[in-house]
């Protein structure tokens, strides 16, 4: 996989991680289940781009 896909499986997981974070914080108002959903966001991206 070259490192413009690479990139683009990155910036397709940010957008996520930005959006839904915002949108956990507001049905917990807690930063707590934020950074739980940001961790798995991390570990998903991770996994498709050390392929």
């Amino acid at each position: 996989m070259d490192i413009s896909r690479k990139l683009g499986i990155l910036v397709f997981c940010g957008v996520p991680a930005i959006i839904g974070g915002g949108i956990i914080y507001g049905f917990f108002h807690s930063y707590t289940p934020v950074v739980i959903y940001e961790v798995l966001l991390l570990f998903v991206a991770g996994g498709f781009v050390s392929k």
